[in-house]
């Protein structure tokens, strides 16, 4: 008999989101997402609830409604400039740019529509304001070690990896 999902058992699965009203995918993790049920909150409550009670093998699509999630579209965190003012290297669709606010506070933009003389950066979460499809196949359920509870995730030995280190190839 297959374990079910619960408090402390960790889970690896794989998603994609679609969005409701086109069924085009919207984003699609490939690379198996794993996290310990009931102690890390790395995917929105309703999902976690749907998986409850589910097992390897399984895929279960969950409707959300993208603003309860990534919050209302909002229009004052959509700029279009004169493309002269944008420094080359952003010069491009669906490039993401971090910009900073006069607190220090960092938010990404996403570059949204470019043409000959204009270049428009969107602050919206590319899911707000969507009906959206989280289609998940879940791939593993078992007991977590007490590392991964305590970790909220899949612990893994092997040596540490600083990030900063890591030379792009």
């Amino acid at each position: 008999m297959s374990e079910t999902i619960q408090d402390n058992k960790l889970v690896e699965l794989t998603y994609e989101v679609v969005d409701k009203k086109s069924g085009q995918v919207l984003a699609n993790v490939q690379f198996p997402l794993s996290y310990v049920h009931g102690t890390d909150p790395v995917l929105a409550k309703q999902v976690t609830d749907d998986l409850e009670g589910r097992s390897q093998g399984d895929v279960i699509e969950v409707p959300i409604d993208g603003n309860a999630i990534y919050g209302s579209r909002d229009e004052s965190l959509v700029f279009t400039d004169s493309i002269e003012n944008v420094p080359e290297e952003y010069r491009e669709v669906g490039k993401i740019i971090l910009m900073e606010g006069e607190k220090g506070d960092r938010k990404e933009f996403i570059v949204t529509r470019m043409d000959d003389k204009t270049l428009t950066v969107d602050g919206n979460n590319p899911l707000c304001g969507r009906d959206l499809i989280f289609r998940l196949e879940i791939l593993t359920v078992r007991d977590a070690t007490p590392e991964e509870i305590e970790a909220g995730t899949k612990v893994v030995d092997g040596p540490d990896i600083d990030p900063d280190r890591i030379v792009p190839i």
